[in-house]
């Protein structure tokens, strides 16, 4: 079975981080700075940016929390690139309620999770996405963790999900980069293809995916874009020694402490504060030494895009 693409379908490619969210050191929302970091990336060349995902402490955030996030970011980046918006609840009628109200705020897309807590059986996840597509005018990103999250979306669950023309996007997260060249033999083109594990994204570029939803891009946006322009340029041995040079950090992305990590290395390159919500805690002891020596080395032996005339 072949699938046309749809002209209604969003075109979304290239470096989208998974932004952080910002907190001040009372534990509120910190809007302004949240804004300040949008900038960094910006200028590092990022090609849109995911709000509210789980490096964005979605589940931390109470629903007016997001939507004066979304709001604020959307008024800020003006059109510059998309805005998209995580989509994770714990029921499909709060999911439905929440896609609903994040369609005012002016976002330019959603990426949806499967419920969050109870593990759905097939059959209930297509369900719960199709549900959330009725409440939004929005094209989706699904998001697909079956090691975070628990429920795997497998390729031929993306087939019987292909006749919502809403369902734009896939962002693959299940860490094993065969699923690109199964969803592309069974779809075809007829859904974008996001990779969702930072270390393994050189793999998944050179099979084919169209974007990169990255963590460690809160901190190093212009490596994140000198990766993925080396490859677009199929410049793959220059690509493979910046990778090389990533991977320690990218390997922190896949961590259950990621979001505490990416913070860390935010504020150690000058970006913004690690500081997160309980139950997410300040990390300490050797465990902080370790992370801290990745970054601090990464900082220091960092590419110089000029050399690669970038």
């Amino acid at each position: 079975m072949t699938y046309e693409n749809r002209d209604s379908q969003a075109k979304w490619t290239g470096v989208f981080p998974a932004a952080t969210t910002q907190f001040k050191p009372d534990g509120s929302l910190d809007v302004p700075a949240t804004l300040k970091h949008l900038d960094v990336m910006l200028d590092g060349g990022v090609h849109g940016f995911v709000m509210l995902g789980t490096v964005g402490e979605n589940c931390s955030l109470e629903k007016d929390e997001k939507l004066e996030m979304l709001r604020a970011t959307v008024d800020h980046v003006q059109g510059k690139v998309p805005v998209l918006t995580g989509v994770a609840e714990y029921t499909t009628d709060q999911a439905c309620r929440y896609a609903a109200a994040a369609n005012e705020t002016g976002v330019d897309g959603l990426m949806v999770l499967p419920a969050m807590v109870y593990k759905t059986d097939v059959r209930e996840t297509v369900v719960h996405f199709r549900e959330v597509a009725k409440a939004t005018d929005l094209p989706i990103m699904i998001y697909n963790n079956p090691v975070s999250y628990g429920v795997d979306i497998k390729p031929e669950t993306f087939v019987e999900l292909a006749d919502e023309p809403r369902f734009t996007t896939i962002k693959e997260s299940s860490e094993d980069p065969r699923r690109i060249t199964h969803l592309r033999n069974l779809c075809g083109d007829r859904y974008q293809l996001f990779a969702g594990v930072d270390d393994l994204v050189l793999e998944s570029l050179i099979l084919g995916i169209d974007g990169w939803v990255s963590g460690l891009v809160n901190a190093f946006p212009v490596e994140n874009r000198l990766v993925w322009d080396l490859v677009k340029e199929e410049r793959y041995k220059e690509a493979r020694d910046v990778y090389r040079w990533y991977t320690p950090l990218l390997q922190l992305d896949t961590l259950p402490k990621l979001v505490q990590y990416i913070k860390l290395a935010v504020a150690e390159c000058g970006y913004g504060s690690e500081l997160t919500r309980a139950p997410r805690l300040r990390i300490e002891g050797e465990e902080r030494e370790r992370v801290l020596g990745i970054i601090r080395q990464s900082i220091e032996t960092r590419p110089d895009p000029a050399t690669y005339g970038m």
